[in-house]
């Protein structure tokens, strides 16, 4: 369904153009945000995603020590104890390969 007109008769392209100019002054400046690029190497990325996944075990194995009695046998304690017993070590040894032309 078309919008109906603003006047009696249509607008030619050139006025339609300056009212778009004139409303987007008024408006103001629009910024645009980019997101920075990631610079870092896949190999960088891992040993931070290692470590985070490492002082996150930590976390959650002093919420598990500080449960308390009555909550020891709970969905969340199972839980907390199943990511307590997580071998991360496997993980943190593990060194990813350069890349290609990089060996």
């Amino acid at each position: 369904m078309p919008r109906p007109p603003l006047g009696d008769k249509p607008m030619t392209n050139a006025e339609r153009q300056a009212r778009h100019r004139t409303t987007r002054a008024a408006a103001g400046p629009v910024v645009h945000y980019r997101r920075p690029a990631d610079r870092r190497s896949r190999a960088q990325r891992w040993h931070e995603a290692v470590n985070l996944l490492l002082a996150l075990q930590a976390e959650y194995r002093a919420w598990l020590q500080a449960l308390p009695d009555n909550l020891q046998e709970s969905a969340t304690a199972q839980a907390l104890q199943a990511i307590d017993e997580l071998d991360l070590d496997e993980l943190a040894a593990i060194e990813p390969p350069r890349g290609f032309g990089r060996d």
